[in-house]
């Protein structure tokens, strides 16, 4: 059984925590939370006796540094990030350190915002006949991205797109999508604090990203929905062939 569990806490909406997720914190012995973007409300569950701390202000040595001291005692761990551990969830070299210490560690997935988003904005991100990709990526910031992964060049396929990160240079997304040859009028969803009570959905073009952005003040904790085809009157025509009555597979003779 392993000592520390990671747990995707979901975008913010506390009953997006999956039910594994939600027994593994209420047995942990110590809750450690990002409480910069995961809510009070998750952690809450937490047995009586338990540690619950915020890790927002810890280093990633100080971090580890308390969960050994709950494991040396021979108690578990609840590890809670926001969204999905394995999407900007830094838990790789929090495991390397367990690892190299014999810590058996395991990890519960969680929603990440951008599948919230698309359901918020009653939006899906594959289409028949437009696009069968999606893309998770960021803009270049103070996080440095590789030349190969620029967002002109992964925008130059013209599939779906949800980019994390990256609310801070609105102008920058808007440039780098439009050089990578993305119609103006492509849809964009923007999705603030998506999840939390005052999450914000608002649907734009791309040409009118930046714009909107600023408009909105959606300046930090927004994803942006890139959604080729699905702005236009046309668009939306095909269907699945998955209920197609003339469609046969081994459920449908």
């Amino acid at each position: 059984m392993a000592q520390v569990c990671f747990i995707g806490a979901g975008p913010g909406d506390p009953e997006l925590l999956t039910v594994k997720g939600r027994r593994l914190i209420g047995e942990a012995d110590l809750v450690l939370y990002a409480g910069s973007l995961v809510p009070s409300e998750v952690v809450a569950g937490a047995k009586e006796g338990a540690k619950v701390a915020d890790s927002a202000s810890m280093s990633l040595e100080q971090t580890h540094a308390l969960i050994m001291e709950t494991v040396r005692a021979g108690g578990t761990v609840a590890r809670v990030h926001t969204g999905d551990p394995a999407l900007y969830g830094a838990i790789r070299e929090q495991m390397a350190l367990l690892e190299a210490e014999g810590v058996p560690c395991a990890v519960v997935p969680g929603v990440t915002a951008g599948f919230a988003a698309a359901a918020a904005a009653g939006r899906s991100y594959t289409v028949p006949e437009v696009t069968q990709t999606l893309i998770f990526t960021r803009l270049e910031g103070r996080t440095p991205v590789p030349e190969r992964e620029a967002l002109r060049k992964l925008a130059a396929h013209g599939s779906a797109m949800c980019i994390y990160l990256s609310a801070g240079d609105p102008e920058g997304v808007q440039r780098e999508l439009l050089a990578g040859g993305l119609d103006a009028a492509t849809l964009v969803v923007m999705a603030y604090r998506v999840g939390w009570p005052d999450e914000k959905v608002v649907e734009t073009e791309l040409g009118r990203l930046a714009v909107s952005a600023r408009e909105s003040s959606f300046t930090r904790q927004t994803v942006f929905l890139v959604l080729p085809g699905q702005g236009r009157a046309d668009a939306g025509t095909a269907r699945s062939l998955l209920y197609d009555e003339h469609f046969r597979h081994m459920y449908r003779k």
